[in-house]
């Protein structure tokens, strides 16, 4: 709750004479914040190491869900499809363990972001840890790859990159501008000047993303603009292969039960409208909520009062789902699967195989 309630205050959204004297107060420990982040990421770019291999950087620059690991997915699998040996390093956000994780370790132990990765892309090594500069010598050492992709590496400083790409989420681009904890910046503005590459995402839910673009143009104009959206593919039942799909159509014109715990639960929710579900109820928990078997024994009470049989969640959601018989409880459990498709696609691929 109060995770909830200081974005809110971040994000302007709550109002009262209350909100506004906290902002003042969250405008201050930004000020600190400012200067932690430009004295710490000084003193590591200064000190910052090499791999010996390629190394490319996927991240953002604001808090909240921006589609740098759909990028991620996207960019391991295109780089494996041309004869690179690939891997991708992950701090493994929200993760119970700290230990160095790799592959296919449960999802308690290595976040569900790259639990998630290490099912969709059986052959790329998945490695958490949180020094990447480790990870990316495991890499190296142990699977013999050509290049690592950092998820979330925008702000790994001590790390030098070939490529820097940054994801910007076009329906929110910067917020109000502000740093965290007053705004949900995570560097200031000019850090994008480190951009080799931005992709502005979400572009199918706000077409009016142009703005954006022109602003990115005049903070750095040597960096590659592109866009991109996330596109609906199909449904899969939980439990079943990912390639065990279902069309669009599936759950058309039926009511759901729409459930996520992430970061943007608007975008999620818009793509299921747009594609002729009816979302009865929705559903919506923390990022990187930890589901339990009464979350889903509410959720599945509640859908059936509503007459709802159908559940839909996302696929970031689903590895963090309970073991649940929904069949015996009258009840289907449908997972979306959402891919990243860079619009400009040739000018894209042409930047990243520059690196080589």
């Amino acid at each position: 709750m109060l995770k909830k309630y200081l974005y809110l205050l971040a994000t302007d959204k709550k109002k009262g004479v209350i909100a506004e004297v906290l902002r003042i107060f969250l405008f201050l420990l930004s000020l600190i914040y400012a200067l932690a982040i430009k004295i710490l990421s000084s003193l590591r770019q200064l000190a910052s190491s090499s791999l010996n291999c390629k190394v490319i950087s996927v991240g953002n620059i604001t808090l909240g869900g921006t589609g740098k690991t759909s990028l991620v997915q996207m960019l391991a699998g295109f780089l494996k499809a041309n004869g690179h040996k690939v891997a991708i390093l992950s701090r493994g956000y929200a993760r119970s363990k700290t230990q160095y994780a790799v592959r296919k370790a449960r999802y308690e132990i290595m976040g569900d972001e790259p639990f998630m990765l290490s099912k969709n892309l059986e052959d790329i090594p998945v490695i958490v840890n949180s020094n990447r500069i480790r990870a990316g010598r495991q890499a190296i050492s142990g699977f013999g790859v050509d290049t690592v992709i950092l998820d979330d590496g925008f702000q790994q400083w001590s790390l030098k990159k070939d490529l820097n790409i940054v994801t910007i989420d076009s329906t929110n681009p910067f917020g109000n501008f502000r740093l965290i904890p007053r705004g949900i910046m995570r560097e200031p503005i000019s850090s994008l000047k480190r951009a080799d590459i931005f992709v502005l995402t979400k572009t199918n839910l706000n077409p009016a993303g142009v703005s954006a673009k022109e602003f990115l143009r005049k903070i750095n104009k040597k960096a590659l603009i592109v866009e991109a959206v996330h596109r609906p593919v199909g449904f899969y039942k939980l439990g079943s292969a990912r390639n065990e799909m279902t069309g669009l159509n599936e759950l058309s014109g039926r009511k759901v039960s729409l459930v996520s715990g992430i970061a943007d639960p608007q975008s999620f929710e818009a793509l299921i409208n747009n594609i002729g579900v009816i979302s009865a109820l929705s559903f919506r928990f923390d990022d990187h909520h930890r589901y339990s078997r009464r979350n889903l024994k509410r959720i599945m009470a509640e859908s059936k009062k509503q007459a709802v049989s159908n559940i839909v969640t996302t696929e970031k959601d689903a590895v963090r789902f309970p073991d649940i018989d929904y069949q015996a409880q009258g009840m289907s459990c449908y997972v979306l699967r959402v891919d990243l498709e860079v619009l400009q696609h040739e000018i894209f691929f042409q930047r990243i195989n520059s690196i080589y």
